[in-house]
């Protein structure tokens, strides 16, 4: 008789444990490289004879690191934004995912569809070395891609996952030239200093006007400064055209052409970063060369920042 009631009490506990989110299965693309396709907003990461697809508008993916402890988050709503898990009858490749068409071989043999869940994007800045000593350059931004509370409709019932790594996604970033000639220019009213490129970029410095004088400088004795929100302002602008020097020293920015990045010195701390140096010399009887030196400089474009280096040489600027 105890026998009969545990099998019965077994049974029973099988029978309550199936209320139609099953957790028995499993898929795994941990080790999987993610990928794109370039017509579409899928990108997928495939293993052997599984695919993993997501599908979001490329805009979703922005070029600036995410606050920390502030996710992007996303519903999925199985419409703009799809996931699905799929088993194939054989191995597949990009085009199975990414053609219109696919091929007729191999085939769908399961298909899992997100219902519901969140997509966790964390972004941060992927940063190297530049060929100046100390300097850093973006070379592009990882997208950490995390489903959270997701749960898959299947042929035998629900799949959940309280938390799913889907991985990492690369976008690349600007390439900022920085192709200056050094020969700097200073407007006569504003005596904002630039350089440009006809192509299309510019740097300019809103110098603190003790900096240039006429008189030359003790020997390694440079007049210093601090770049600031105001004094010493330091901006880097990349345009959608042309640049000529008609398009500086005005009391207003001229309407074209636009610029599309805007990145802004950060406010330097005196001796620490920075840093402003010129040194002066006499050219001839009556004229002086200023040669501007950038010392731990870092400009900023909302949550993302880059480095000059310990010494950028900004240029030579010749006075009368």
């Amino acid at each position: 008789m105890k026998r009969v009631l545990s099998l019965l009490v077994f049974v029973l506990l099988l029978n309550g444990c199936n209320d139609g989110n099953l957790t028995v299965g499993t898929i795994d693309f941990s080790n999987a490289t993610t990928q794109s396709c370039s017509t579409t907003n899928i990108i997928y990461k495939l293993n052997a004879q599984e695919a993993l697809i997501l599908e979001i508008p490329t805009t979703s993916f922005v070029n600036e690191p995410t606050v920390p402890g502030t996710p992007l988050n996303i519903p999925i709503d199985n419409s703009t934004y799809r996931v699905v898990y799929r088993s194939y009858s054989g191995k597949i490749t990009s085009d199975n995912i990414c053609n219109a068409i696919p091929p007729a071989t191999p085939t769908v043999t399961d298909q899992w569809t997100a219902t519901s869940g969140i997509i966790q994007i964390i972004t941060t800045p992927i940063t190297v070395a530049g060929t100046i000593a100390g300097s850093t350059v973006i070379t592009g931004y990882n997208h950490n891609i995390i489903f959270k509370n997701i749960t898959f409709s299947r042929t035998s019932g629900n799949q959940v996952y309280e938390t799913f790594a889907f991985g990492d996604y690369v976008t690349p970033a600007t390439t900022f030239p920085f192709a200056f000639n050094k020969i700097l220019t200073q407007c006569s009213t504003t005596k904002q200093i630039y350089n440009y490129t006809t192509s299309g970029e510019a740097l300019t410095l809103d110098i603190d006007p003790t900096l240039i004088q006429s008189s030359e400088t003790p020997l390694n004795k440079p007049r210093t400064g601090v770049i600031s929100a105001t004094t010493n302002k330091l901006i880097y602008r990349l345009y959608n055209g042309l640049l000529t020097s008609s398009y500086f020293c005005g009391t207003t920015l001229p309407q074209s052409p636009t610029f599309n990045e805007e990145w802004i010195g950060v406010a330097g701390v005196t001796g620490v970063s920075g840093t402003i140096e010129v040194t002066t010399v006499k050219n001839g009887t009556t004229a002086y060369t200023h040669t501007i030196v950038l010392k731990n400089v870092t400009l900023t474009n909302g949550t993302s920042s880059f480095n000059l280096g310990d010494s950028y040489i900004y240029g030579d600027l010749l006075t009368n």
